[in-house]
């Protein structure tokens, strides 16, 4: 029987449009043209220029010809021009791909191929690593510098022989009728996984889930509006949780901080009013452990964010003291970021620390625009009991889901099966409903809030002519949270240290993911020869003290 709502109502442009975020810049431009957008050290834009300058980047992509999703590449720190590319390279049309300037040449060759890059917009800084990756690369993109005066620890080239970023951008129009999504399917990002299971995969984003998700941060997060927002989380996350638009939507602040020290966060939490800010447990141990010289006393509360493993009691407490209030997000790239928070109760604060430690150790349940979470045995697809006990796969389900893995049909599929987005996170559920991760499937390790793939630091260590087996898994540290540990066999009659895998690593890998703790001794297999990760994880754990 047809829909008698339907007969005669049909969608039309005076009813319907596409979501898409770009639209909270337009309007915050339209309604609060003075208030300021953008600080930089001394520069400061307000949601005019910020417009302004995003409408011009937009234009100037168009008249090099990007055309609806061409791909541009971004290879930038925490910067006004990566605000700008949120903006203006989606507002062309094309599709925004935030590179992570932290890896190696070979990785970031691999993701300009396979996104089929058509243009980078590199920061002066990194301009080296990108050299280095168009020489494996086999893609020709046009390269655009742009020169951060923040950036101090180089002098400036005299001539780099690529467009200055500025006056790229100055070359487009500033009334540039910038394209709406056609469809709000559209992708408006991409991001790449660390590659656990082989190459990285590239996570496509639609501008619906992005609209949905920017808002979500501001009403999971009780965010103002004007609230000021300090980028200790780098933007080439997730487009950093979708934080960029969610500012736009409050009409916030953002405080750009080019490299996370202790010294100019202390400084913008208190010149700079800021109210909120993102980052792993290691940022707020950097916070809390500067000098006292460094520490600025507030007279304001400060929302932290924080994702990845859950911070240690003595440093939510030390966090507390200082005027922080800490909450728990959890997600994935494939879910724009966090889209799972750690819903705080009045009545638990009112609990001993110990009770509040273990439920701050929960990830906890849906953001506002996730449809669906659940705990479900990945053979039957039937949810796990809401014991607290038993084991199950975290999956997903919603609009603020990837659309999948760009040119990778088989993954989608995979990632998709059953009608939920498969997360590799094994966990529980508590009679509540809050989720608790258990384990990774994946064997990832993560290490500062970064991921590192076990399997790649072991490919790289069994190239080594004196490894004959290895394994590697994640070591917790104080620090870093988690840091590698490589568990490794020598082939016979050949010796090596520690040392000499050490600067193996260094020569192959981001220095990041290079094992911190090599051990040299046999390493426990099943009766079929599978390697018994479960069991080095505990010597690690033990070896670390814990």
């Amino acid at each position: 029987m047809t829909n008698p709502y339907n007969i005669d109502l049909d969608r039309n442009p005076a009813n319907h449009q596409p979501l898409t975020p770009l639209g909270f810049l337009e309007r915050a431009a339209s309604v609060f043209p003075d208030h300021v957008a953008i600080v930089h050290g001394p520069l400061r834009h307000d949601y005019a220029k910020f417009y302004r300058r995003s409408r011009q980047l937009a234009s100037a992509l168009t008249q090099s010809g990007i055309a609806r999703g061409d791909t541009v590449s971004a290879l930038l720190a925490n910067t006004p021009a990566m605000l700008e590319c949120h903006y203006g390279v989606p507002m062309c049309g094309a599709v925004l791909h935030s590179i992570n300037t932290r890896l190696d040449a070979a990785i970031i060759a691999f993701q300009l191929d396979h996104a089929r890059s058509r243009l980078v917009i590199v920061d002066r800084e990194f301009l080296p690593l990108l050299q280095d990756a168009l020489q494996i690369a086999t893609c020709t993109p046009t390269v655009i510098q742009y020169d951060d005066p923040m950036f101090t620890d180089a002098p400036a080239p005299t001539d780099a022989g690529f467009t200055d970023y500025d006056a790229f951008v100055a070359s487009g129009d500033p009334d540039f009728a910038w394209l709406m999504p056609q469809d709000e399917w559209d992708a408006i990002s991409i991001n790449y996984t660390s590659g656990t299971t082989g190459d990285p995969k590239g996570v496509v984003s639609h501008h619906r889930g992005a609209y949905l998700l920017a808002q979500g941060n501001a009403l999971t997060m009780s965010m103002r509006k004007h609230a000021v927002y300090l980028w200790t989380l780098p933007m080439f996350h997730c487009n950093g949780w979708c934080f960029p638009w969610t500012l736009s939507a409050i009409i916030g602040t953002h405080v750009c901080l080019r490299q996370v020290r202790a010294e100019p966060i202390w400084a913008a939490l208190a010149d700079e009013g800021v109210t909120h800010l993102c980052g792993a447990p290691i940022v707020m141990s950097l916070m809390i452990s500067a000098p006292a010289a460094v520490k600025r006393d507030l007279d304001h509360a400060v929302q932290f964010l924080t994702a990845a493993a859950p911070p240690p009691e003595k440093l939510l407490a030390d966090m507390k003291t200082a005027g922080f209030d800490v909450t728990h997000l959890y997600g994935l790239t494939e879910t724009y970021g966090p889209a799972v928070v750690n819903d705080w109760h009045d009545d638990w604060s009112s609990l001993d620390s110990a009770a509040q430690a273990r439920l701050k150790a929960r990830q906890g349940v849906r953001y506002l625009p996730l449809e669906g979470l659940d705990v479900l045995d990945p053979d039957t697809m039937i949810p796990v009991p809401r014991d607290g006990t038993t084991m199950g796969e975290v999956m997903f389900r919603g609009n603020v889901v990837m659309k999948g893995y760009f040119r990778n049909p088989t993954a989608t599929q995979t990632a998709f099966a059953g009608g939920w987005f498969h997360s590799g996170d094994l966990g529980v559920i508590h009679p509540d409903g809050y989720i608790q991760l258990k384990d990774r499937s994946k064997d990832v390790i993560i290490s500062g809030g970064e991921n590192i793939s076990s399997i790649e630091v072991e490919e790289v260590l069994y190239a080594h002519p004196a490894v004959a087996v290895v394994a590697v898994v994640a070591m917790p540290h104080d620090r870093w949270g988690e840091t590698p540990c490589a568990f490794v066999e020598c082939a016979d009659g050949v010796q090596v240290d520690a040392d000499d895998l050490r600067d193996w690593c260094r020569d192959r890998l981001a220095r990041y993911k290079v094992p911190a703790t090599f051990v040299f001794a046999p390493i426990p297999r099943t009766s079929t020869g599978k390697i018994q990760k479960f069991v080095l994880r505990e010597q690690a754990r033990v070896m670390a003290g814990e």
